[in-house]
């Protein structure tokens, strides 16, 4: 493993992506659930609004680090906001 720098920060992040996508493949297989429509006008399953908090979290900490020099951890409160509201409407 030494061809990449791994610190604590980024064990912990892929550690948590991983864990994520284990709960969620539990959830799938134990509780099934039916495509649901929300506000994008598109059926979408609790993976579907998974990855598209994921895929938004990683643009707004981008958008964070490129246009404001406010501490990093302004954008996980941002982030949280945002996941609560994909998960409610889309």
């Amino acid at each position: 493993m030494e061809w990449m720098a791994w610190t604590w920060p980024t064990a912990a992040f892929f550690g948590i992506i991983a864990a994520t996508l284990i709960v969620f493949t539990v959830l799938a297989i134990k509780y099934p659930e039916a495509p649901r429509g929300g506000i994008l006008g598109i059926e979408t399953t609790r993976g579907d609004r998974l990855f598209i908090t994921l895929l938004g979290s990683a643009f707004i900490n981008l958008a964070w680090l490129g246009l404001l020099s406010a501490p990093q951890w302004g954008a996980l409160v941002v982030c949280f906001f945002y996941a609560l509201a994909v998960f409610r409407w889309v």
